[in-house]
């Protein structure tokens, strides 16, 4: 069974190992750690039980950014990261204080097509390149495409 729901503190440590599992350059334990909070909107989706993806938003005043979003390899193209993105957006169209959430941002390396496609599917536009952005794996740099999804006008 299928579950969406708020990435806790004890969910952290699993989070995190799928963190290092999804990502050619994850994010250092400190990093993905301080990524919680009051300001964040943290989601988790399970199948039975098990942590298959997260997502990490943050909101700053009437804007949000996403952050970082994983799903395990063994349930990619389920449909899994699209859920868990609907699930954020309807939970940020809900938000009324201390103002509605007007944009969701989000960074995606330019190589990442299949997630670009996702985002693009769901209603985000490219807003610009930043270039050099992304280190790689064999240290380089790569160009981040800059993604926005409106909530309000």
């Amino acid at each position: 069974m299928k579950t969406i729901s708020t990435l806790t503190e004890h969910d952290l440590t699993k989070a995190f190992e799928l963190e290092q599992i999804c990502h050619t350059i994850p994010w250092s334990k400190q990093t993905f750690f301080s990524n919680q909070g009051d300001r964040y909107l943290n989601f988790k989706i399970t199948i039975d039980n098990q942590i298959a993806g997260f997502c990490i938003c943050q909101q700053v005043a009437d804007e949000a950014n996403l952050f970082n979003i994983a799903i395990h390899p063994d349930f990619r193209k389920q449909g899994l990261a699209k859920a868990l993105l609907n699930h954020l957006i309807d939970t940020l169209i809900t938000i009324k204080s201390p103002c509605p959430i007007s944009t969701l941002w989000l960074e995606v390396r330019q190589s990442n097509s299949p997630a670009i496609k996702l985002y693009q599917t769901l209603g985000f536009n490219q807003i610009t390149v930043r270039k050099n952005y992304y280190p790689t794996a064999d240290g380089k740099q790569e160009d981040a495409i800059i993604m926005a999804y409106t909530l309000a006008l």
